[in-house]
């Protein structure tokens, strides 16, 4: 389990460590590492996800660890409150970068090797209301990126909890 606490609020998050160990694995260790505190959530599109854990205010991108193996095939499905690994078009590119689903997002799942989808390596327990709080944030575009809130929202710290 992790604990997320953000400037919009709490939420937490339990992770699939036998489904998708190597992504819970990677997670974890940028948790432990304190990456993810002073990110913040850089992509915001209501209905469908929030994205964070690579950049700071500023969208300064943070060094990361290299990618791991997308456990896509997992058998894990892409619903509201689930959590996965953001990648580029590049199936095995995903390093510190996570997102949350707003809505069941199907066509994310693992179809083919042409359509690889995004591998979901847990879900919200506590705390949704904080995650759609964030999806109502208002966004504009900012250096080249769209869907960018305009206030930061920023991950004051991420932490480890007992499960």
């Amino acid at each position: 389990m992790v604990r997320f606490e953000t400037s919009l609020g709490t939420f937490v998050v339990e992770l699939f460590p036998t489904e998708a160990p190597v992504s819970a694995a990677n997670f974890l260790q940028y948790v432990e590492d304190g990456f993810f505190d002073g990110t913040i959530f850089h992509r915001v599109i209501p209905g469908f996800v929030i994205q964070g854990g690579g950049m700071l205010p500023g969208l300064k991108q943070k060094a990361t660890r290299p990618p791991i193996k997308n456990e896509a095939t997992n058998g894990l499905k892409n619903l509201r409150g689930t959590l996965s690994m953001a990648r580029t078009n590049v199936v095995d590119s995903a390093t510190s970068q996570f997102f949350v689903s707003l809505a069941d997002n199907d066509f994310l799942d693992h179809q083919d090797e042409r359509n690889y989808g995004y591998a979901v390596f847990g879900r919200v327990t506590e705390g949704m209301d904080v995650v759609d709080q964030i999806a109502a944030v208002k966004t504009g575009t900012s250096r080249g990126h769209e869907n960018v809130p305009l206030d930061d929202v920023i991950v004051t710290s991420a932490s480890s909890i007992p499960a």
